[in-house]
């Protein structure tokens, strides 16, 4: 082949290779500008999930759209600023935060709560679990925790707090005496006592009683009883008596230990007494002496002495009686202290009566004899005296039943003194 032929031949190859490469150029351009053209009509989104910060390029039209492109799922606890069904037009700012799930352990029981939040606080509210100020929360309502961390809620209950003799409800959660105590700010003394075992359990509706102790010294002083004596006094008439030394009560100082248990006195031991004072004795006088005419109606113990005697006959003469036997008198009344008295008659001829005085006057040998028994503190005995309807006579005997205003008249005659019965007479004391 001659040299032309193959120029012209290698110029056709070239023309051929020319466009096709200018066909690939226009390709490729074409490539380019329509990519350039899609990439430009891209929206920027601005998203911040979980905390991380990132731009991206999309074509989508909804929030909902782009998550799904970014394949993130969101689920009802999560947080999205904004909805899914949120239209995008232009440059987009969206945050997302997934939820965490957190364990809440409410007396004993386990209970789950998802949320982004992560206060003690906000996740007890995303589990729907109430507190009040008497619960035991921990950690507390404010603290931020982890997934990783333990809550616990202790519920309280109502528990009866008898502090001494104070009466009151107080709130506990399950736990011992001893917290329990220290949660009311319940001091104790060494000796006060706690009814109940400190490291025992309160339960609910439970009892928590303190016996509030205490001990004190107590000083009294009581009255020491004095003694009694009595002499014998001849100056006194028999059976008189008469205080010579008034008693007086004595005082000693007594010092106890007191043990009170709620106010109340449990224990006393006497630690030591004093004698303050001691008591003075009473002395009593007792009278001896026999008066002339003193008549006793008991046993016949005694005889009468020559003196005696001699002042019988004295007797019988002031007397001046002829009979015991009352006859209604005719002179006037003499003057005298004046009584009304109950009368009644005795007799010296009964069985087993001596009808001797204890100074020795036989009644049984002077018959004629005017005599009353009487209450010595109402008529003194000794006292010459005038019986209405008796006459003159001598207050000279006593008598078990003779008390107050009271006489007995001696009538020798046993069945007139039967008939005398009894009366309302007129006495009076004539010295």
């Amino acid at each position: 082949m001659s040299r032309e032929a193959n120029n012209s031949k290698a110029a056709k190859s070239f023309k051929g290779k020319s466009l096709v490469a200018t066909i690939i150029t226009v390709l490729m351009f074409a490539a380019v500008l329509t990519f350039a053209i899609y990439e430009g009509t891209k929206n920027t989104i601005t998203i911040t999930a979980n905390g991380q910060t990132k731009e991206v390029k999309t074509h989508a039209k909804t929030v909902g759209e782009f998550l799904k492109e970014q394949e993130i799922k969101v689920t009802e606890d999560d947080y999205l600023s904004q909805s899914a069904s949120a239209s995008i037009e232009g440059d987009t700012k969206i945050e997302w935060d997934e939820a965490e799930q957190y364990t809440v352990t409410v007396d004993g029981e386990t209970k789950t709560a998802r949320t982004t939040k992560n206060t003690v606080a906000d996740i007890l509210a995303k589990a729907e679990i109430e507190v009040t100020e008497h619960d035991k929360v921990s950690p507390a309502l404010k603290e931020e925790v982890d997934e990783d961390t333990a809550i616990s809620v202790d519920k309280a209950f109502e528990v009866t707090l008898l502090d001494g003799l104070e009466k009151k409800k107080a709130w506990s959660t399950s736990t011992t005496v001893a917290d329990f105590l220290k949660q009311q700010k319940v001091s104790l003394s060494e000796l006060d006592r706690v009814e109940k075992g400190m490291d025992e359990k309160v339960l609910p509706n439970s009892e928590v009683k303190i016996v509030r102790v205490e001990k004190v010294t107590d000083v009294v002083e009581d009255s020491v009883k004095f003694a009694a004596e009595t002499k014998k006094d001849s100056s006194l008439l028999k059976g008189e008596e008469k205080i010579v030394q008034k008693g007086e009560k004595g005082v000693v100082k007594k010092t106890y230990a007191v043990v009170k248990e709620n106010g109340k006195e449990v224990k006393r031991d006497l630690k030591k007494e004093k004698v303050v004072k001691e008591p003075k004795k009473q002395i009593t006088a007792v009278g001896t002496k026999v008066v002339v005419a003193a008549v006793s109606r008991g046993k016949d113990t005694t005889r009468a002495t020559k003196k005696e005697a001699a002042q019988e006959k004295t007797v019988k003469a002031s007397a001046s009686v002829k009979k015991a036997e009352p006859k209604a008198e005719k002179a006037s009344e003499p003057a005298g202290k004046e009584l009304i008295v109950s009368a009644t008659a005795y007799t010296a001829s009964c069985a087993g009566c001596s009808g001797i005085t204890a100074t020795g006057i036989n009644l049984k040998s002077n018959p004629g004899l005017k005599v009353i028994a009487v209450d010595p503190s109402v008529i003194p005995l000794g006292s010459k005296v005038w019986v209405e309807g008796y006459g003159h006579a001598i207050a000279g005997d006593t008598g078990g039943a003779i008390k107050g205003n009271k006489i007995d008249l001696f009538i020798a005659d046993q069945s007139a003194a039967l008939a005398f019965g009894r009366k309302q007479v007129k006495i009076k004391i004539l010295n």
